[in-house]
């Protein structure tokens, strides 16, 4: 079901998933005059402490599915691997985005490559493994490679380098033998993100490209503008809207990118899709005109997309568990909390681990390098 008529404050929206995404969604929903319900089974979920109503149950909960399609206005999520057969169920009653085949898309490798082929852009070369007797092609074409599952990985989980063909049989088989992809690694020169929101077949916008560095396969700092040139970052934002109309798809969609260089030649090649806001998208909230998080609530209600224009050069900073004392005492927030051009943002968790995402900052300033030595400073503080 979509929405014919624009959903006005104070309608109640719903989210499934509770984490630091559906707060910072929750955050702008209720800015904004919403009202809002989030369906998530942790008691702790960090969005409940923004929400008017926390169901606390399974994604696939009957109960908790009815009451969501009975009170709120329209329905979306935090995360790719909620409940693709909800959202679909959920849609038959109010309506939801994004839908639950973009989702199911999202939620498998093999499926999100063919996708990106099919729209006509380009992926690294890559051979889809669906059983051991894939295995048995040849694999020359795809080494040195990233042997990825196809289902449930995420910052950098579920994925073992390969220099040989002996080496992807022995990590296929480490991996459980489910369904992987053998991704070619290529010459990268950098990674960069372009998030899209397109509330409708004729209403699209783009923020400004974020170049993202990671640590141990998760997202360490973003720099925004990316230090691209600008037809070439013109290109990538042409190339995720391309890939969200080919979807035909509703709400905040990320796209990431490597960005290859071989010599005198450039190029781009898409990487992977979330369909939600995304971690290197979290400085829109103060360096934008618009927030990810405020488009993702215009986009569901029907609205038109807020300006993306960049009001200051930034660079975001994640800030995982391992900042915090073995004894769980807090992070040196001095130096970060005293200077005047930077924002903290903490996710509400309970409990610091090693490789969790407990927050992250912002630090705006003339241009991006300076905003780069100053996030960098901070961060050894910590």
């Amino acid at each position: 079901m979509s929405a014919k008529q624009p959903i006005l404050p104070p309608a109640m929206l719903g989210i499934l998933g509770g984490g630091q995404l559906g707060r910072m969604f929750a955050m702008a929903a209720k800015t904004m005059g919403y009202r809002v319900t989030v369906l998530d089974p942790d008691a702790g979920a960090p969005a409940a402490d923004f929400a008017d109503v926390h169901l606390c149950a399974a994604y696939n909960d009957h109960a908790a599915l009815r009451e969501l399609a009975e009170t709120c206005a329209a329905i979306t999520t935090e995360f790719e691997n909620v409940n693709a057969e909800s959202m679909r169920w959920l849609a038959q009653h109010v309506p939801v985005s994004p839908s639950g085949d973009c989702l199911a898309i999202a939620q498998d490798r093999i499926q999100e490559k063919a996708w990106i082929r099919k729209a006509g852009l380009a992926t690294a070369p890559y051979l889809a493994l669906d059983t051991v007797a894939d295995l048995n092609h040849d694999l020359s074409p795809y080494l040195p490679g990233i042997l990825k599952t196809a289902r449930l990985g995420y910052d950098g989980k579920g994925q073992v380098r390969v220099q040989t063909a002996s080496d992807a049989r022995a990590a296929y088989a480490d991996l459980g033998g489910q369904p992987c992809v053998l991704e070619k690694m290529l010459p990268l020169r950098c990674e960069v993100s372009a998030i899209v929101t397109r509330s409708n077949a004729h209403e699209v916008a783009v923020f400004p490209l974020a170049e993202n560095r990671h640590r141990n396969g998760i997202l360490d700092i973003s720099i925004v503008p990316a230090q691209l040139a600008p037809a070439l970052a013109e290109e990538a934002q042409r190339m995720a809207v391309r890939l969200a109309e080919a979807l035909d798809y509703i709400g905040v969609l990320a796209v990431e990118f490597f960005v290859l260089e071989d010599g005198a030649e450039v190029a781009l090649v898409i990487n992977e899709i979330a369909p939600r806001p995304h971690n290197s998208g979290h400085y829109t909230i103060d360096a934008c005109v618009t927030s990810q998080y405020q488009q993702q609530v215009r986009a569901m209600c029907g609205l038109h997309p807020g300006a993306t224009g960049l009001l200051s050069p930034v660079v975001m900073v994640n800030l995982l568990g391992d900042s915090w004392r073995a004894d769980g005492g807090e992070p040196n927030w001095d130096v970060l909390m005293q200077a005047p051009n930077t924002h903290l943002h903490l996710y509400g968790k309970a409990e610091a681990r090693p490789g969790r995402k407990m927050g992250h900052y912002c630090v705006l300033a003339a241009d991006s390098e300076a905003a780069l030595q100053q996030a960098e400073a901070i961060k050894d503080t910590l």
